[in-house]
């Protein structure tokens, strides 16, 4: 079995471990699984691309060493600590928006099926900002939360150029990001909030990791971190 295979099994493992820490109440489980998350997707990204002879990418490597120090921020209560973990994923799509731009999107986004996605993707950030922007502002967050969201919302536009599993993973990180923005803001709370929060994050990484993985091995043969072409524009996610 390929190393980078084994250690998306590890990932795999230590998400389910996370997943039922949060719906268990499993403090100790939980502080001990959830910084492990994107390192372990770092280690998948470095192992592929070697067996590939390839460079993994500096930009996503970036993106994942953001991600995990928000994580980490996260796991600890207060509004100091909420602004540094957004701060942090603020750089985690920033790094990812840069990857993906340098890899085609602005020219696949002017295709009129992406043009869509990217409106569609401006008008849910509208709604949703002007849905939350009572609570947020209760909150003292409307305006940090409004500039981190249409960074999302670049972000998640332009992962759609990069083939499906990318598109999607991108489509579930801003979900998950709604749903803890809809809690700080206090206008809804679904039943099972943080188990839906980790999981819809972790699978929509693992997707944007695997998937940025597998489009680079097949679209030129050019190693991890150099440009390839974009696919046909897919469909939304």
């Amino acid at each position: 079995m390929p190393r980078s295979r084994t250690v998306l099994i590890a990932f795999l493992v230590v998400t389910a471990a996370n997943l039922l820490a949060n719906a268990t109440g499993g403090g100790l489980a939980f502080l001990l699984t959830k910084p492990l998350l994107m390192p372990l997707l770092a280690a998948y990204l470095w192992q592929a691309s070697t067996e590939r002879a390839a460079r993994p990418d500096r930009l996503v490597l970036a993106g994942l060493a953001f991600a995990t120090g928000g994580d980490i921020a996260l796991m600890i209560d207060g509004t100091y600590w909420f602004l540094a973990g957004m701060a942090c994923f603020l750089g985690t799509h920033l790094c990812y928006l840069a990857a993906f731009t340098r890899h085609g999107a602005a020219t696949a986004l002017r295709r009129p099926p992406l043009v869509a996605v990217g409106l569609g993707y401006a008008v849910l950030t509208v709604v949703a900002l002007t849905w939350m922007w009572a609570g947020l502002t209760d909150a003292g967050l409307a305006v940090p939360v409004a500039g981190y969201a249409l960074a999302l919302a670049a972000m998640a536009s332009t992962a759609t150029t990069q083939g499906w599993r990318v598109g999607l993973g991108a489509a579930l990180f801003l979900g998950s990001d709604l749903l803890i923005a809809a809690g700080v803001a206090e206008v809804a709370q679904p039943p099972g909030a943080p188990v839906l929060v980790m999981a819809t994050y972790a699978a929509g990484q693992a997707l944007i990791v695997t998937g940025w993985v597998a489009r680079a091995g097949t679209s030129t043969g050019a190693p991890t971190g150099t440009p390839f072409t974009p696919a046909a524009a897919p469909a939304a996610p």
